[in-house]
């Protein structure tokens, strides 16, 4: 089976524990991830052969990031060595009606500082089937958008299967970039598009019709997306599938998960999970993206299994703590097949 490569930054995660605020914190829980980290993460663990590519200081803490990488069994000969500092986010846990908060220091960044010319994209695509990158590396600078653009135009020459996740973050975009424009060119180049409604809406000025996200609750309907997968298809028509998660929010701590997948024809709906006690919800948009790959690559014929291996994965990771989902292929098909008990394995 032929390669996968992720392109993004990973950060130094510092969070309070538990879910203590910033406030009270006297010490902070360490973990490094980012959003193409954490895909490549999940796909290492399903036995895929798959590259991290970024940019890292020569420093112990880069040092660090590339450790994580490695121990999870993802490639890193590709990475790039420069700057002066790994970014860094702190994450305050929310519950109940306390929502989660994130703080960014990633400012002059090792990644944000990558520039055209730096990655050799001709030599990492060889041999590679499947390329993914996010919203997130285009929002840090200028430079990063432009390396971006540069992998995905070597990645459509040589023939390479492109996927995003669109990932809207309203914190980034601070450089002064045309946010629109430049998404609009990085997606045009895509075969599948993983977004939901906010990243539609602040990406592309595209709304589903008759919805408005914050008045859903746990009622989150899959038909109301069909519109914006429509308009998604009509905008990128090199997307061959759109898809987005159901997120439906009763509390910080307790969320209804689903997705939907379109194929310019079909609209593939999966069953929707009760995730009662989130132990940490970042991430997993991330382990939905590393679940729908593995299925598509595994299941290139059966669009409803790739996407209830997806919905499955990530509605697990909702129980892990850290950025990345660490887990396995059985322990998800259990999940699919029923087996939501939870009870001990001996």
């Amino acid at each position: 089976m032929s390669k996968i490569v992720t392109f993004g930054e990973i950060m130094l995660r510092l969070a309070p524990p538990g879910f203590l605020r910033f406030s009270q914190a006297n010490q902070f829980d360490v973990i490094y991830g980012g959003g193409e980290s954490n895909v490549a993460v999940s796909l290492a663990n399903y036995g895929l052969d798959v590259d991290f590519v970024t940019r890292l200081p020569k420093n112990d803490i880069g040092e660090c990031a590339l450790m994580e990488m490695r121990k999870r069994n993802v490639g890193t000969e590709h990475i790039v060595y420069g700057g002066d500092r790994l970014g860094i986010y702190f994450l305050e846990t929310g519950a109940v009606s306390r929502g989660s908060k994130v703080v960014y220091d990633r400012a002059h960044s090792a990644m944000s500082e990558i520039k055209p010319g730096m990655v050799d994209w001709e030599k990492v695509f060889i041999d590679v089937s499947w390329f993914h990158w996010t919203g997130i590396t285009p929002a840090i600078s200028q430079g990063a958008a432009d390396a971006c653009i540069e992998a995905v135009k070597v990645a459509r020459d040589m023939g390479v299967t492109i996927s995003t996740d669109l990932n809207y973050r309203a914190k980034l975009w601070k450089y002064g970039g045309d946010r629109e424009a430049i998404m609009t060119e990085l997606t045009s180049y895509c075969d599948i598009v993983l977004g939901n409604e906010e990243d539609a809406e602040k990406h592309f000025g595209i709304k589903p019709e008759g919805l408005d996200i914050t008045t859903q609750g746990e009622h989150v309907k899959a038909e109301a997306f069909l519109s914006v997968c429509k308009q998604m298809t009509k905008k990128f028509p090199n997307a061959k599938k759109v898809i987005t998660t159901l997120r439906g929010s009763l509390s910080a701590s307790h969320n209804t998960w689903a997705g939907v997948l379109y194929d310019g024809e079909k609209l593939f709906k999966s069953r929707e999970y009760q995730i009662t006690h989130i132990v940490d919800r970042v991430g997993g948009g991330d382990s939905f993206m590393g679940g729908l790959i593995y299925g598509l690559v595994t299941w290139p014929n059966d669009d409803q299994k790739a996407l209830d291996f997806a919905v499955a994965a990530s509605c697990l990771k909702h129980t892990i703590k850290g950025d990345a989902n660490l887990m396995t292929v059985d322990e998800v098909k259990k999940l699919m097949d029923g087996d939501a008990s939870g009870r001990v394995s001996r």
